[in-house]
């Protein structure tokens, strides 16, 4: 395991549901998001922060790699995977379609604490949404989880970097203390701002529908659109 540490990120907004930070991507910062870059590609798996908690970074174009998250977490394989996007042009990479419902919800929330379950692409491999016909996409706001997913030049896996059935870590050094021993690098941007996992809504229905209530409430989401 690579365990690599960088400056701290500079909170330059923070209310419930937007986190806005800053962080210059010094030539050390760049070196260790290329490490991770190159662990990617060659199928590994890296833990990385995030706006909310820190995540499990995965390619889900190779399936080793993929059933490597599994294991890493302790998770299920009937439980689907999210996926983390840089920007808004890699949709059309992950989503079958995306409504004039989650266009408002990302156009609002994105990059930020909300994930949409929408159709997916048939690019996307069944090991990841457990044969499933929805895939769960976001994009977060943290510079090293933009600049990581970008410099990949696709999306991946997002699930929270701890043990399945434990708590969610915001810390590199609660991610060491749970999976330290499994994943291929740990790349330490102190702790994450959030803190609090991501709302989820699934757009694929008549009426969009809230399936965990994160660090977006819910009284906020129904000010943009009607939501069961």
């Amino acid at each position: 395991m690579i365990y690599l540490r960088q400056g701290k990120a500079r909170i330059v907004k923070s209310v419930p549901y937007q986190i806005i930070m800053y962080c210059s991507i010094t030539p050390e910062i760049q070196y260790q998001i290329d490490r991770g870059i190159g662990l990617l590609k060659k199928g590994g798996v890296i833990a990385f922060p995030t706006d909310t908690v820190y995540g499990l970074g995965a390619s889900i174009s190779i399936p080793d790699a993929i059933e490597k998250v599994f294991r890493i977490k302790g998770r299920a394989q009937t439980k689907a995977l999210p996926l983390l996007l840089s920007d808004i042009s890699q949709v059309n990479q992950v989503a079958l379609d995306f409504n004039d419902t989650a266009k408002t919800l990302a156009n609002r929330f994105w990059p930020g604490p909300l994930t949409l379950i929408v159709f997916k692409s048939v690019k996307i491999p069944d090991a990841i949404t457990s044969g499933g016909k929805t895939v769960a996409i976001r994009i977060s706001s943290h510079p090293v989880a933009l600049s990581l997913i970008k410099g990949f030049g696709s999306p991946i896996t997002g699930t929270s970097a701890n043990l399945s059935g434990r708590p969610s870590v915001v810390t590199a050094e609660e991610v060491l203390v749970q999976i330290g021993d499994r994943v291929d690098m740990i790349i330490d941007g102190g702790k994450c701002p959030g803190g609090i996992e991501s709302t989820i809504i699934d757009v694929t229905k008549k009426v969009p529908v809230i399936v965990r209530e994160g660090a977006i409430p819910r009284d906020i989401i129904g000010q943009v659109c009607k939501i069961a």
